[in-house]
């Protein structure tokens, strides 16, 4: 079962019947797993239109109503690692992710995602929504919004370029610079970062840097790093490494909360910090 992947659609006709039965007629899956995959968030509901995740086994379905389920044996046998909450300020929170947590879920599921961790772990319970985002791999701090009008204003002030992002990143060679903007674009769009030369490990030939990054793109610090022949340590994509964990790191987040008017700054303590030396 290691490597079964399910696509499923079905509609419920004109009879009234819970979730799991109707998948369980359809589908080789035991009634377990098709529980689990739900509750994993790998169901979805369509509704007059309108589709979300459907978790809850025992839903009465309603005629005309459309199951989609994306099934992937490899995907459910996944453990999401354990983020860490830095603060809760009602509207919104700040996490650290850790490597390997997605920073939001796919139609196969969303149990290792940061927002479905933090719904299940805020008190009082609240939705979580992603404002901005870091790769799989990379980890630190990320913001999750909890109502829909706070996440507008979030995800608008990272689209301004409203908040300073500042990063820990731990690349092969010594850096050639102290300070360097690197404003190369990137799919065609500006791309902006600014490094800070911090330390050299001649032990390991590693070099670590602070950088800013005015822009979003994707995979930016990454991508610039690279062409600068200074790739991130542990990135299989852009620097052919084969480590374990990527070293990069979101270190600090700033910015001009629009919801209360007051200036938010938010550091990564200094317990969760990738060690200097990488040991």
């Amino acid at each position: 079962m290691t490597d079964t992947q399910i696509e499923l659609h079905v509609e419920t006709g004109n009879e009234e019947i819970k979730a799991v039965n109707l998948l369980a007629r359809h589908c080789s899956l035991s009634r377990g797993q098709l529980k689990k995959s739900m509750k994993n968030g790998a169901l979805w509901l369509e509704r007059k239109g309108h589709v979300q995740r459907l978790r809850r086994a025992d839903r009465v379905l309603k005629p005309g109503d459309v199951l989609h389920l994306y099934y992937d044996a490899r995907i459910q046998q996944q453990a999401p690692a354990e983020a860490v909450l830095i603060s809760d300020e009602g509207d919104y929170s700040v996490w650290f992710k850790p490597p390997g947590m997605y920073s939001q879920g796919s139609k196969w599921g969303d149990h290792c995602s940061l927002p479905r961790w933090a719904e299940q772990h805020l008190k009082p319970q609240r939705n979580a929504f992603i404002v901005h985002r870091l790769d799989r791999a990379a980890s630190g701090l990320m913001l999750l919004a909890h109502t829909k009008a706070a996440a507008a204003k979030l995800s608008g002030l990272f689209r301004t370029r409203g908040v300073i992002k500042r990063y820990r990143v731990r690349v092969h060679g010594r850096f050639c610079s102290e300070t360097i903007c690197i404003d190369t674009p990137l799919d065609g769009k500006p791309a902006r970062s600014r490094v800070v030369f911090l330390a050299y490990d001649q032990d390991r030939d590693r070099s670590l840097l602070e950088v800013d990054i005015e822009t979003g793109r994707k995979h930016q610090i990454r991508r610039h790093l690279a062409a600068m022949g200074f790739p991130v340590e542990g990135d299989r994509l852009y620097g052919g490494g084969e480590e374990q964990d990527l070293q990069l790191q979101s270190v600090y987040l700033a910015f001009d909360c629009p919801l209360k008017g007051q200036r938010r700054e938010y550091r990564l303590p200094e317990h969760l910090q990738a060690e200097p030396s990488g040991g």
